[in-house]
């Protein structure tokens, strides 16, 4: 599949200082967004109410795909590290798997898909694209750790809250899945925590056409980030590394 992935007129301090802004993306299928309101139920399926924040979620999940996915197989074939390779690969198995229960679940609540990332998540990947060796590394790391950091607590809020099924489940996989890679970068050594938490606290403030994807053409196909199981990674919850005994280690 041919992706074409164009750049969003953003500045961005340093290269560096991204993060995942919310993203308003009004795409119910006959359903006008009259009131705003993340809470407001603007379905009632067989699964549950909908909410607007239930419908942003299953939007930014996609969303998230459509950039981190394509960053992914440059950090497959571009890291330095065994370790890099490898978050590529809990990146590309990862985000496939949620794309494909995006893809499940968005008919069955009457929501429209996005084909593509929004300018600032594509800005990330052409960021990273312009960097080499080393640089790209590092920069991967960080831009793909702050957002990580930033739609963790999403998640958690939407799982909490949500009284609809599909998107329960959903949560559910994304959870396991952002935990996952939040592991694997770290496992870089490439991650300085206090730069990463800052970014993660000072989001940019980005005008919504730069953080909202753009919306798709009438019967335009689907774009499906393609499964890898060849790969044999799982994206599960990981199990925490015992800590050595004391005065060990």
């Amino acid at each position: 599949m041919r992706r074409t992935w164009s750049i969003g007129t953003i500045f961005v301090s340093g290269g560096l200082l991204m993060t995942v802004a919310a993203l308003a993306y009004p795409a119910m299928v006959g359903v006008e967004k009259t009131v705003a309101g993340p809470e407001r139920i603007i379905a009632n399926t067989q699964f549950g109410p909908l909410t607007e924040a239930d419908r942003d979620f299953v939007v930014k999940v996609r969303a998230a795909g459509l950039w981190e996915y394509p960053l992914g197989e440059m950090a497959m074939e571009r890291g330095t590290t065994p370790e890099m390779k490898e978050a590529g690969k809990h990146l590309v198995v990862g985000h496939a798997g949620l794309d494909e229960l995006c893809r499940k679940i968005a008919p069955e609540l009457g929501i429209t898909l996005n084909n593509q990332a929004s300018p600032q998540q594509q800005q990330f990947v052409a960021t990273a694209d312009a960097a080499t060796g080393r640089e790209f590394d590092s920069t991967a790391v960080t831009i793909m750790r702050v957002t990580h950091g930033q739609i963790f607590p999403t998640i958690a809020k939407i799982r909490a809250s949500t009284r609809n099924t599909l998107v329960r489940q959903l949560a559910d996989l994304a959870n396991d899945t952002v935990l996952d890679h939040i592991t694997v970068l770290e496992k870089t050594g490439l991650v300085n925590h206090d730069q990463v938490n800052y970014q993660q606290t000072n989001p940019p403030k980005l005008p919504k056409e730069q953080v909202t994807p753009p919306v798709p053409q009438p019967g335009a196909p689907m774009v499906v980030l393609t499964p890898r199981p060849d790969l044999n990674v799982r994206t599960s919850a990981p199990t925490a590394t015992p800590a050595p005994p004391a005065g060990k280690g």
